[in-house]
């Protein structure tokens, strides 16, 4: 679900001219009250919790980082951080 600001963060108003696109291809915009700069459609950066947790339930069932890695399409080093996060949590 993509949330669509067309109005100011910072002032509110609903003037603004296009300004560029972020390295991720969503477009910029520049108030042209207060010349603030902001992200009309911002896109969600990382993957979704719920592929953390099957990357996670992955590893304790016997599969090595990098073998999730190559399975789930994704860098080695991402679950490594996952299970390094989580081990605390089951630990407990």
């Amino acid at each position: 679900m993509e949330i669509e600001i067309k109005h100011c963060p910072r002032c509110g108003s609903s003037l603004h001219q296009k300004n560029g696109k972020t390295q991720c291809g969503s477009q910029r915009a520049k108030c042209l009250e207060c010349g603030k700069f902001w992200t009309i459609n911002p896109k969600n950066k990382g993957y979704s919790q719920e592929v953390r947790n099957q990357a996670i339930k992955l590893h304790f069932a016997g599969a090595s980082g990098r073998t999730i890695g190559k399975i789930m399409g994704m860098s080695k080093a991402n679950v490594y951080n996952w299970i390094k996060k989580n081990s605390d949590d089951v630990d407990k």
